[in-house]
């Protein structure tokens, strides 16, 4: 792997700004010619750097109007009962993102269902029902603060 430099965070920082860049217009940002842009870009995509691109949507447009915190206690702590956990929440949908944690809760899981009603069915019949599941506490999100809009990337290399 190569080392980054200054040239490689700024073409990071702007892609994860705006992934559809063009090497043109990236070059223009970054102040390097739109081939070596476009070398850059396929080196950090080849390195493993950037793992991918997508656009951001929203959901309430598609219907999914409650986000919901769900916190999860396994029924036991061995890596099978954890194994399947991880098997169930990597086949539902309405998971966006899933942690496991340290502390009082095995688990946060980041959900997005229709209403109170869509909530009720993922608990009820998804997740309390599964055998790696002893104990489920839901939080509805009230208000977004701030959404993910990309890592803090630093200006310069450290070194």
């Amino acid at each position: 792997m190569e080392q980054i430099d200054g040239f490689d965070l700024k073409i990071l920082s702007a892609l994860q700004r705006d992934g559809h860049l063009t090497n043109n217009e990236l070059s223009e940002r970054v102040a390097l010619s739109p081939s070596q842009c476009s070398r850059r870009r396929s080196r950090l995509e080849a390195e493993g750097y950037i793992t991918g691109y997508q656009a951001q949507i929203d959901r309430q447009k598609l219907g999914l109007d409650l986000m919901v915190v769900i916190s999860v206690t396994l029924a036991t702590h061995n890596r099978d009962n954890a194994k399947r956990f991880a098997k169930l929440i990597s086949g539902l949908p309405e998971v966006l993102e899933a942690y496991a944690l340290t502390g009082e809760m095995d688990y946060h899981l980041r959900v997005v269902t229709p209403d109170l009603a869509g909530l009720s069915r993922f608990v009820n019949d998804v997740l309390l029902p599964h055998d790696s599941v002893q104990h489920v506490k839901t939080s509805i999100v009230l208000e977004t603060l701030k959404s993910f809009e990309g890592l803090p990337i630093p200006e310069r290399v450290r070194g």
